[in-house]
């Protein structure tokens, strides 16, 4: 299996830390915050990885280079215009043309067993599986519906209703940690910016499965100064284990 880490933000919110730096470069104990995401994606046998870049993009290739130094091999597409979280993966979608693959947001620091998410992604025979949280801010996050099944029904609103059989609709948090099928992108439109949520509520008006897999483990987004200190407090705790 493949993967795509988003990583071609602005970080508007960081700033000032993010106008000489990328975010995905930010410090985060002994590696920057992209290569979290690299090493959970390499504790699952993902090696082969698209890189997305934009805002001071160069100094992530740069850091990054090959991945030969953690045992990966990384491809990147650069964007001179920001294609979104939808135009960003169409961008590149020939390389992910062999089968499902995984898409992390580079601003996450996520303690998640990929290798189970992909798994009940093909038990579902989803064409999409969302990484889900219980989370009492959800109304701040934007609110994902799911069936007692854990089937989702509705993306901030959009989508399709509950039925009796649905049993109760649950409101959980998306945590930007994805499995995709290489025909969840056939209605993206190319070459311009596109929000893969807008994506996945199309597909849900078609009658698409769309399955959610929800866990507890330690997640952090790190979005803002404040949540990029508590996760570097969390961090210097133990709170969260580093990746080796």
């Amino acid at each position: 299996m493949k993967a795509m880490v988003l990583a071609a933000g602005l970080g508007t919110r960081l700033r000032p830390l993010t106008l000489s730096l990328p975010k995905p470069l930010l410090p985060l104990g002994p590696y920057p915050l992209v290569v979290w995401n690299l090493l959970l994606l390499r504790q699952h046998g993902i090696e082969d990885v698209m890189i997305n870049l934009h805002h001071l993009g160069e100094q992530i290739r740069q850091t990054l280079g090959d991945g030969l130094q953690w045992h990966m091999r990384l491809s990147y597409s650069h964007e001179p215009v920001l294609l979104g979280t939808g135009g960003g993966i169409k961008h590149v979608e020939t390389f992910f043309q062999d089968g499902p693959f995984l898409v992390v947001n580079g601003d996450t620091v996520a303690e998640l067993d990929l290798s189970q998410l992909v798994a009940h992604h093909r038990k579902e025979k989803a064409l999409a599986t969302m990484a889900l949280r219980d989370d009492p801010d959800v109304e701040s996050w934007g609110v994902i519906e799911t069936t007692q099944h854990d089937r989702v029904l509705r993306i901030r609103g959009q989508g399709v209703p509950a039925t009796p059989g649905d049993g109760p609709v649950f409101r959980r948090l998306f945590a930007g940690i994805h499995v995709l099928d290489p025909l969840m992108l056939r209605h993206v439109p190319r070459d311009r910016s596109a929000s893969i949520l807008e994506t996945y509520v199309a597909w849900l008006e078609r009658g698409a499965v769309v399955a959610g897999y929800v866990f507890s483990g330690y997640w952090s987004d790190v979005g803002t100064p404040e949540r990029y200190a508590q996760t570097q407090r969390d961090v210097a705790e133990g709170r969260v284990s580093i990746p080796a």
